[in-house]
């Protein structure tokens, strides 16, 4: 073997196996090969032959150091990429020492107020090789120049910022509800990021339009697709109303995918979906860029689908659903702790997790091979019947005039309650097995988890600190950058600028965000 020959790729039986197999009727069909539009089998023509996945755990808790730990423990361990939980008061847009956030911090991710919070969260990490992604929305512009301020005060050049954000303001008004602002001013928040990533951060990903929740909610997977592609078409739409071309964007668009129990169907999703996408932005767009026709997107196994009895269950389905995550394609993933349904994970159980997705990628073949079920008969099926299912939906939200309509007159949000409790009716009844829960349910003392468990003191001990950081602060400073910031959301420019500003400043999130209610408004009560 020449030095730079790379080994030949062969089963345990020293069978040789190809990049891909065939499945068209004959070997010139256009499309059959895995990195050709439009791309059902896969955005790259070697898919994990060439690099694997990004393995991204989700992690976040306590307080920054607490979290910063955790995430060099994964690196540690062949961990490839950071994935940030915030807690509820961070992803609301609060700082830790606000009243409603009793009891709420540090519970389910990490609480970040001010930059110095974030250069602790990633400090001894080299933001020059390790990607960092980010799972907020309503203030996601905020912990974007929380970022780029970080990145600035190592030295770092923020334009090589690798990573995303995931900037889904829409999904939050039908699934996860943790929006803080009316919809037009999220939307304005949203397109601002879009334009700054282009200009300043063109590595980042501004967006990942995410079906996740979506689907955690309980809708159907047709339902993820449809409902996900339609608030990325209300986004590429809403950026070219404020002059900036789709095509200057598009590319940049990643998406956020859940991985669900019914292995086929998922991998047929994932498929689906990279065709959707594909023929969206070609033929609804015009963008002939087939970079821009790639979809590229992470994928997480479903926390809904994790069960609080006999949780050790658990390790089985989160298995099954990152195989489905990987045959389908996956550009980056997440495999949940079997622990997650009682808590946040330990330490053990967050290092299953991540070695499911090493001996999946190193010992199971399927990363061996670009789409190995391409050509299966049933998944081929599922691929045409979903996509079909899930554009017949689009169609019919394109009526409505679009994403933001449907979703103001709640036309989305009642169809996912009804797709709910359909799912929850299938269980009650045992229509559908949930093995430990409506069939084959153990004995009272079967195997329990202990659940890992936050210090309280954490929370108090990061009160004092940020009260007394703002208490450092000249107050003249803080209020004239407040001031700006109001004047700029007014008016039109980018809000990114004076955000970064203000972080550069040390105005804390909470404040940046109540600057920005002054002048959006709230919405308030789950509206």
């Amino acid at each position: 073997m020449k030095p730079d020959e790379k080994p030949a790729i062969e089963t345990p039986s020293g069978i040789p196996l190809d990049r891909f197999y065939r499945t068209g009727a004959t070997p010139e069909a256009h499309g059959d090969a895995p990195g050709e539009y439009p791309f059902t089998r896969g955005i790259h023509a070697s898919m994990y032959r060439e690099r694997l996945w990004t393995m991204r755990q989700y992690s976040g808790f306590g307080d920054p150091r607490t979290t910063n730990a955790r995430f060099h423990y994964l690196l540690d361990r062949g961990q490839t990429g950071l994935s940030v939980a915030f807690d509820l008061p961070t992803q609301v847009g609060y700082d830790s020492d606000a009243s409603i956030c009793r009891g709420e911090v540090g519970k389910v991710g990490v609480p970040i107020s001010t930059v110095e919070d974030m250069e602790e969260l990633v400090g001894g990490i080299p933001l020059e090789r390790v990607s960092i992604s980010m799972t907020i929305n309503a203030p996601a512009a905020v912990l974007l120049a929380f970022l780029v301020v970080t990145a600035r005060r190592r030295g770092f050049d923020p334009s090589e910022l690798r990573g995303t954000v995931q900037n889904d303001i829409l999904k939050e008004f039908i699934a996860r509800r943790t929006h803080r602002f009316p919809v037009g001013p999220s939307m304005r928040l949203a397109v601002d990021i879009l334009d700054h990533c282009a200009a300043h951060i063109p590595r980042f990903n501004p967006i990942s339009v995410s079906g996740y929740h979506i689907r955690e909610s309980g809708t159907t997977a047709d339902q993820e697709l449809a409902y996900t592609f339609a608030h990325a078409i209300a986004y590429l739409e809403a950026a070219r109303a404020r002059g900036i071309p789709p095509t200057r964007i598009a590319s940049r668009f990643s998406f956020f995918f859940n991985a669900q129990m019914h292995l086929f169907e998922e991998v047929a999703k994932f498929r689906a979906a990279r065709r959707m996408w594909a023929r969206i932005v070609r033929e609804r767009f015009a963008i002939d860029d087939l970079e821009a026709q790639k979809l590229r997107f992470h994928a997480q196994t479903a926390g809904s689908a994790l069960t609080y009895q006999e949780p050790e269950n658990n390790a089985a389905r989160v298995t099954i659903q990152a195989l489905a995550a990987v045959l389908g394609g996956a550009q980056s993933l997440h495999t949940n702790a079997f622990d997650e349904a009682i808590g946040l994970p330990t330490e053990a159980t967050a290092r299953l997790a991540l070695r499911t997705q090493q001996i999946i990628a190193h010992e199971s073949g399927a990363a061996d091979v670009a789409d190995p079920l391409g050509g299966c008969p049933l998944v081929e099926r599922l691929t045409e019947e979903l996509e079909a299912r899930a554009l017949r939906r689009l169609a019919e939200i394109d009526r409505m005039g679009g994403a933001i309509p449907a979703i103001e007159s709640r036309r989305l949000q009642r169809e996912i309650e009804e797709a709910a409790y359909r799912f929850q009716r299938d269980v009650d009844s045992g229509r559908r097995i949930v093995v430990g829960v409506n069939r084959y349910r153990g004995e009272a003392g079967d195997a329990a988890v202990r659940p890992f468990r936050i210090d309280p003191q954490i929370e108090d001990e990061r009160i004092r600190k940020l009260v007394a950081v703002k208490a450092a602060r000249p107050s003249g400073n803080i209020a004239r950058l407040r001031e700006r910031l109001k004047a700029a959301a007014a008016g039109s420019e980018n809000l990114m600028t004076p955000i970064i500003a203000c972080a550069e400043g040390g105005v804390t999130l909470g404040e940046i965000m109540a600057a920005l209610a002054e002048v959006f408004g709230e919405i308030r009560g789950g509206d």
